[in-house]
């Protein structure tokens, strides 16, 4: 009934059930649904969107981090999804649907904005934020509740920053973590291979032409390394 009928509910089911003799109880319903075989067809039909869109298309969202006295930061990036750079990014304690709107103008100057925006149904945004969107000509592309898959690429810089940065440095203060963003955010363009750019970073690496020996130079604080042929 599910897979049929993916626009019904519990209730509604569980109706269904009850005319054909089935005594089960909704909440049994309910739990069941959730393991209950999804259609591919919508995850197909909005991955080949992000396939044919991909050079207009940018990304925005948010993730939090916790400071070393507790207190709650909020990162704000924008990523592009051509070559997965990062367009903008800024650290606040306390987002407004004006300030992000700021931040979208310092990430789009000079009529550069995308033709295509993506963002979350996040309240932050509030009324302003698609209205700012709009008026810059860009077209506002709202996910769906509770799916952060249809937000990936910026939900996998998220992930990446966290394993690659913010697993191994605890943030003292909003200026700390701005400066180990930034940091980031350059070894992630220059330096960090993805699989998604056929093993090539944002920046376009030059490949080493040097037959000598490899040299390394650490990188993001000692964290991380890259490795070059020396002459």
């Amino acid at each position: 009934m599910v897979v049929e009928n993916p626009r019904w509910g519990a209730p509604r089911i569980h109706g269904e059930l009850l005319m054909l003799g089935f005594d089960v109880s909704e909440r049994s319903i309910s739990r069941w649904m959730q393991r209950a075989p999804r259609d591919p067809e919508p995850a197909k039909r909005w991955l080949a969107f992000l396939r044919n869109h991909r050079e207009v298309i940018a990304a925005m969202d948010f993730f939090t981090v916790p400071t070393l006295t507790f207190s709650v930061l909020h990162c704000f990036f924008v990523i592009d999804h051509g070559r997965r750079r990062i367009l903008h990014f800024n650290v606040t304690r306390h987002p407004t649907s004006s300030w992000i709107v700021q931040q979208l103008r310092e990430a789009f100057p000079y009529q550069s904005a995308p033709r295509l925006l993506i963002f979350d149904r996040d309240a932050k945004y509030g009324l302003e934020v698609p209205i700012a969107v709009r008026s810059m000509a860009i077209r506002p592309v709202r996910t769906s509740l509770r799916s952060p898959w249809q937000n990936g690429i910026a939900e996998r810089w998220v992930e990446s920053c966290r394993r690659d940065l913010l697993d191994h440095v605890i943030a003292l203060n909003e200026r700390h973590l701005k400066r180990l963003v930034s940091e980031y955010v350059r070894y992630y363009h220059e330096d960090r291979a993805h699989l998604g750019l056929d093993k090539q970073t944002p920046a376009g690496r030059v490949q080493s032409m040097f037959r000598g020996p490899v040299v390394s130079r650490p990188r993001l604080g000692g964290l991380h390394h890259r490795y070059d042929r020396a002459a």
